[in-house]
């Protein structure tokens, strides 16, 4: 499995965004490709998750996608719930 974590410019925060993806996902036991991207990339790359700002995932959205949006970035909390919720419950 693959998650993008997409940003608007896909540095800094984005890349804190996939550590604590990262946590979350070994907490829980679910193995998965994580990176991190700016939305313009974002949008050309294939993966099976993406995860970002409701901002960020309204302009990936296409019918397709599969998205999870984040109200609070950097809460381990909601980025467990997010999961738990769109992946492990999928």
């Amino acid at each position: 499995m693959k998650i993008l974590v997409v940003c608007g410019v896909g540095l800094g925060s984005s890349f804190m965004i996939e550590l604590n993806v990262k946590k979350v996902l070994k907490e829980l036991g679910i193995e998965a490709d994580v990176s991190h991207t700016d939305l313009t990339t974002g949008k050309a790359e294939k993966a099976d998750y993406y995860i970002g700002s409701p901002e960020i995932m309204e302009q990936l959205e296409d019918g397709v996608r599969k998205t999870i949006s984040l109200k609070n970035l950097f809460s381990l909390p909601e980025i467990k719930e997010a999961i738990q919720k769109n992946i492990v419950n999928n």
